[in-house]
This record gives structure tokens, C-alpha cells and sequence, in this order.
């Protein structure tokens, strides 16, 4: 098994995160979006986005990072990352995809490039467009989740919510976010810091020398 991934990708941090959860082991192939590999022609026979992360299982390659997870989640169900209940299952995906959908499209690098190129964005702008779109969303994402039981967002364990909320706040800290006004999630983050899988798989940690 194969993960074509970027150490600052915060889509490649998810399904590193689950890969550990789960207990399976892979290659990673690090694909440097900084520099463009993404756009390559190899790359691109691979996953035609030309995005990250791309897991190549042998015979087929899958994309979307939480297509991946759920992929996992069903040939490797232990430990669980999607509830079984359909009413929960489905907040639980409501809840990563306020982040998955919501907040990181709009604020990946190909986005921020775009608004320099295409309406002369300085750097300024591109950090205040992001802290905007994090705000905005981990604010909704806070309400949806303060009265649910810890001390994950997935409850007693950590689900694909809390998946997606780790690689969040690290961009959230990157670009000096504060995050005060969401307690619920910073626990839970804290929570989680505390799980091998969850570590193992920090950018800190995956990241080349060189970088």
C-alpha cells in the first residue's frame, strides 16, 4: 500500500492519522505540491485532480481523503472511525465535512495561488482570506459539537470528525489563529495529541530534512 503524500497536505495528515489508527502499514511517496510535482504527468495518470493524498492499494488507486478513511474504516473496522448508527454516522460526517468541504477547499495552496495570479492578492490578503474560512467554519463546528460527551468529538474515541479537526488546527496555529473561542475543539485536539496514531502522524514528524 502506497499514500502518495505531502507532509503539510492537511488531506494526506487525515489518512495518515487513520492508516496509524488503524494499525496498517504503507509507503509513503512524498508528492512536493510546493513545487508542482502534483501536476507531473506520472502523478497525474494516477489521481487526475492532481491532488493530494492518492492511496495506490495494488490494482486501483483511491482518492479523496475521506473516501480513503472510509475505505479503511470498512476492510479494517477496528477500531471504528465511523459510527454504526445512521443518525450518528451522519453527524459525525456533517462534522468533518464542515472541514473537509467547507473550510480546506477554499483555503488549500491552489486556491491562495489563484488569488494572487488571478486578482493580485498580496501575502497579506491570502492570510486574512484563510484566518477568515477557519473562523468562519471551526466557529459552526464548535456549536455543533460543545454539548456532545469527550473527550473526543467522537465521544470516548476519536472518530473521523476528530480526524479532521487535528490537521485544522494545526493550519489554524500556522497562520496565529486564536483559539480561544473554541474550547471544545482544542480539547478534544488535546486529546488526541495524546494517541501514538495522532503523533506519529504530525506534519513535525513526516516532514523531509530538508524542508
Amino acid at each position: 500500500m502506497i499514500l502518495y503524500d505531502y507532509w503539510r497536505s492537511s488531506a494526506a495528515y487525515r489518512v495518515r492519522i487513520a492508516l496509524n489508527l488503524k494499525g496498517i502499514a504503507y509507503e509513503s511517496v512524498a508528492i512536493d505540491l510546493v513545487q508542482g510535482a502534483q501536476h507531473a504527468p506520472e502523478y497525474v495518470a494516477r489521481n487526475p485532480q492532481g491532488l493530494l493524498p492518492a492511496l495506490d492499494l495494488g490494482d486501483t488507486v483511491l482518492t479523496q481523503s475521506l473516501a480513503i478513511i472510509a475505505y479503511l474504516d470498512a476492510t479494517h473496522p477496528t477500531p471504528a472511525l465511523l459510527p454504526h448508527d445512521p443518525v450518528a454516522r451522519a453527524q459525525a460526517m456533517a462534522q468533518a465535512l464542515v472541514i473537509a468541504a467547507d473550510i480546506h477547499p477554499i483555503d488549500n495552496l491552489r486556491v491562495l495561488n489563484h488569488l494572487t495570479t488571478q486578482f493580485g492578492a498580496d501575502q497579506a490578503a491570502r492570510e486574512d482570506w484563510y484566518r477568515h474560512w477557519i473562523v468562519e467554519g471551526l466557529s459552526a463546528l464548535e456549536t455543533m459539537t460543545v454539548a456532545l460527551p469527550g473527550p473526543f468529538l467522537g465521544g470516548e474515541a476519536p472518530n473521523i470528525a476528530d480526524i479532521c479537526l487535528v490537521p485544522q488546527l494545526y493550519n489554524a496555529r500556522r497562520f496565529s489563529v486564536p483559539l480561544d473561542a473554541w474550547p471544545r475543539l482544542v480539547a478534544a485536539d488535546t486529546a488526541a495529541a495524546e494517541i501514538p496514531a495522532f503523533a506519529a502522524a504530525h506534519p513535525d514528524l513526516v516532514k523531509p530534512s530538508a524542508a
